[in-house]
């Protein structure tokens, strides 16, 4: 092979390399190169040496994959971490958490709890997520200082919320944002209607209107409780997906979290709109919201990501582990072990979830021409042996303790388990004094 004229920035010899796509494939003795920000080079070792490489890195025992995409969280909530434990969707939500925000919810809440759940999703893994959180502007700030990818939905509800006074002012804003970002390399902007349960006919349609003016994604809870379809059909007469199917917002920019509830007019509405679902098991399973059919949806050709939802609720960020529970409850509801097996559910956490944020062409695989968003996960810890298939032993046998190293656009962002643009120890003793200050006034 010709020595290419132009030099790599960085040059990766992992043990293993997981590309995603194409599905299911293990290269042993392969290296990634990264030019500018991008890959540019996949292929066996013997082939590599041909590159001069601003940077070499051997990844002895190492799995490389693309960066894991938490498709749904609301990551200030960080800050809300274990306020109101065991207790149901709606109890939870309208005595506990709506107050508190009420009280506590202001810019430096946003700011200071971004801060947090971006150190926590870096050091698990995660180089993209979607946040649908108060102050939008507050926390894609946070996300651009970070160096970290990801979705700021605009959350959108028929009364006053923290940051707009109404409806008409939080669109607004929405827009604004979205135009201020809408050529930023590491950031995108969805509107975020909360539930069907808290946004009207009307404004959903102005929503809708406005996504397609935009182009813009839909990020939007659906489906989350079996009480909220009951609710839906009592009140109106109709499910909530078909309510949202007949105000034409199901389509391939809906993103429609939870989906616990599935029943085969919605299974066909879905599949028929090309509406991806994000799953958020370990949230359901804390709230005793449902379970989210998975391999079903998957057997019918719905793109199905998963997310960890905020940490008031699961209580952690952690993909990984979302997605090992994500696989094992698979198996239980489907009835069959065979169901989301280790490369499905890792395809799950990254591609899928690009997919479902519109970025699928950007990152989420391990392809020539994409942006190098890569974790390397770390299999030679004791727990981990023998390893006889890598990807297994990732979901099956592995915690996000393995993550050693992190590259968003090619830009560390996690080095040998240290954050390389986040002071750790400010942050843990900012979330201290925040969980000092909630904690005196709920006693």
């Amino acid at each position: 092979m010709p020595k290419p004229a132009t030099p790599l920035d960085l040059l990766l010899l992992p043990t293993w390399l997981v590309p995603v796509e194409p599905a299911g494939v293990v290269l042993k003795d392969h290296a990634l190169g990264i030019r500018d920000g991008q890959i540019v080079f996949i292929g066996p070792r013997s082939q590599a040496q041909a590159f001069i490489a601003g940077e070499t890195r051997e990844l002895p025992g190492c799995l490389l994959s693309p960066g894991l995409v938490n498709a749904h969280g609301h990551a200030a909530m960080t800050l809300f971490r274990g306020l109101a434990d065991d207790l149901p969707l709606m109890t939870w939500l309208e005595e506990h958490i709506w107050p508190a925000e009420g009280r506590w919810v202001d810019e430096d809440f946003v700011r200071d709890g971004t801060d947090l759940a971006i150190a926590e999703q870096v050091k698990g893994g995660i180089t993209c997520f979607s946040d649908m959180y108060f102050y939008p502007k507050v926390a894609s700030e946070r996300v651009h200082h970070s160096g970290i990818r990801a979705q700021i939905a605009v959350p959108l509800l028929d009364f006053p919320i923290p940051g707009a006074r109404s409806t008409e002012e939080a669109l607004q804003l929405g827009i604004e944002l979205f135009g201020d970002l809408r050529h930023h390399p590491r950031i995108t902007v969805a509107l975020g209607p909360h539930a069907p349960y808290t946004v009207s006919d009307d404004n959903l349609e102005k929503i809708r209107v406005i996504a397609e003016e935009l182009d813009a994604p839909i990020h939007m809870h659906i489906h989350e409780t079996a009480f909220e379809v009951e609710q839906s059909l009592q009140t109106r007469g109709e499910r909530p997906l078909a309510r949202l199917a007949r105000l034409g917002l199901l389509g391939p920019r809906l993103q429609a979290v939870h989906m616990t509830q599935v029943s085969d007019e919605d299974l066909a509405l879905l599949v028929e709109s090309n509406t991806s679902v994000v799953h958020c098991p370990e949230s359901n399973l804390k709230l005793a919201s449902g379970f989210c059919p998975v391999e079903r949806l998957w057997q019918a050709g719905i793109n199905v990501a998963v997310g960890t939802d905020g940490a008031a609720s699961n209580n952690d960020l952690d993909l990984l582990g979302e997605t090992r529970t994500a696989a094992l409850l698979a198996k239980a509801v489907a009835g069959s072990a065979s169901a989301l097996d280790a490369h499905r559910a890792l395809r799950m956490a990254t591609l899928n979830g690009a997919r479902a944020l519109g970025l699928e062409a950007i990152t989420g695989s391990l392809e020539l021409g994409k942006a190098a968003d890569l974790v390397a996960f770390d299999l030679s810890g004791l727990a981990q042996q023998p390893v006889y298939d890598p990807v297994s032993q990732l979901i099956y046998a592995s915690g996000r303790d393995c993550v050693k190293h992190v590259w968003v656009a090619g830009k560390p962002l996690l080095d040998d388990r240290r954050l390389t643009r986040l002071d750790e120890q400010a942050l843990h003793a900012t979330a201290c004094a925040w969980g000092q200050r909630i904690g005196e006034h709920n006693e």
